[in-house]
C-alpha cells in the first residue's frame, strides 16, 4: 500500500487480510488444483489472490476500487493464470460470464462487512452455476449461518442460505489480521453446494416470503407470526399438513419442516 501511495477505503469497506496463515487456510480449503477456475470477490492488494494462484487453479478477480485493479495489474502482471473484472461483485453477471466454459467455478473472497448480507443472497441467485464457495464473513454472521434449530442465532438467513448449501465454519480470524483492524473478529466460512436441497421441492421465491414472514416475528407463535400471510384457519391448516406444532416459535422450525409449512401452503393456493 505504502509503494503505490495508498489507504484502506473506509466507504469501500476494505480490511487487508495480512496474515499468511489464514491465506493458507482459505486456498486448502477452497479444494482447488490445476483443472479449477476460482472467482475472487474483492481481490485488493492481490495477497491473498497469489496463494489461489499457487493452487494452480485460474483465478478471475472481481474489484471494484480502481486503484486497487492498478495495483492487481502491476502486481500480477507475469500471472498467466489471472484474469482482472473491474467492477461491483453484487451486480456481476456471474451467469453471463460463465456461459460456454466448463465446470462450476470456487467462489473464494474476504467480504466487505457492509455487503455481506445483499452479496450471499446475490450468489444464491446463481448457485447452480457456483461451486463452493469460501468466505471470510463477520464471526456473528457466521455464528448466525451454522446455528441449529432452537438456537437464538439461527433466522431466515441460515434457513434459505442452508437449504441449498451445507455451511460449516473453516477458522476463525481474530482482527489483528487486518489492515486496518476492525473492532470485531471474522471467521472463514464454507458453503458447499448440496446435490439436492433440503426438504420438499417448492418455490423457491413463495419459500423465501414465508421464512421471512416467520422471523418478523420470531418472539410470536408460528399461527401468530403467519397471520400475515393468511387467516388463522388457512395457517392452522398448513402446521397441521406440515405436522408442524403451530404454537412453538419460528426459530425451532427446522429447514424441512419450513418446506412442508410452503408445500402446504402451495397444496392449499395460498
Amino acid at each position: 500500500m505504502r509503494r503505490h501511495g495508498l489507504v484502506a477505503r473506509k466507504r469501500f469497506g476494505q480490511n487487508f487480510l495480512l496474515a499468511p496463515n489464514v491465506h493458507g487456510k482459505i486456498a486448502a480449503a477452497s479444494g482447488a488444483g490445476d483443472n479449477d477456475r476460482i472467482i475472487e470477490i474483492g481481490a485488493g492488494l492481490g495477497t491473498l489472490t497469489q496463494h489461489l494462484l499457487a493452487t494452480g487453479a485460474e483465478v478471475w478477480a472481481i474489484e471494484r476500487d480502481r486503484d486497487l485493479c492498478h495495483v492487481l495489474r502491476h502486481e500480477l502482471a507475469e500471472a498467466q493464470r489471472f484474469r482482472l473484472f473491474e467492477g461491483d461483485a453484487l451486480k456481476f453477471d456471474y451467469r453471463g460470464a460463465l456461459e460456454g466454459v466448463y465446470g462450476r467455478p470456487i467462489v473464494v473472497g474476504n467480504i466487505p462487512y457492509n455487503i455481506t448480507g445483499p452479496l450471499l443472497f446475490r450468489l444464491l441467485e446463481d448457485t447452480d452455476v457456483l461451486g463452493r464457495w469460501i468466505l471470510m464473513l463477520q464471526k456473528e454472521v457466521a455464528d448466525r449461518l451454522c446455528a441449529s434449530p432452537g438456537s437464538h442465532s439461527y433466522g431466515a438467513p441460515t434457513i434459505t442460505l442452508s437449504r441449498l448449501r451445507d455451511i460449516t465454519r473453516i477458522c476463525t480470524v481474530p482482527p489483528g489480521a487486518f489492515v486496518p483492524a476492525p473492532k470485531i473478529s471474522s471467521a472463514v466460512v464454507r458453503f458447499e453446494p448440496r446435490a439436492q436441497p433440503r426438504g420438499v421441492p417448492v418455490d423457491p421465491h413463495g419459500f423465501s416470503q414465508l421464512v421471512r414472514a416467520a422471523f418478523r416475528a420470531r418472539r410470536k407463535t408460528m399461527q401468530n407470526a403467519l397471520a400475515g400471510l393468511a387467516s388463522r384457519e388457512r395457517v392452522l391448516g398448513w402446521c397441521e399438513l406440515a405436522n408442524v406444532d403451530p404454537g412453538v416459535r419460528p426459530e425451532r422450525v427446522s429447514v424441512e419442516q419450513f418446506t412442508a409449512l410452503q408445500r402446504a401452503r402451495e397444496h392449499t393456493h395460498a
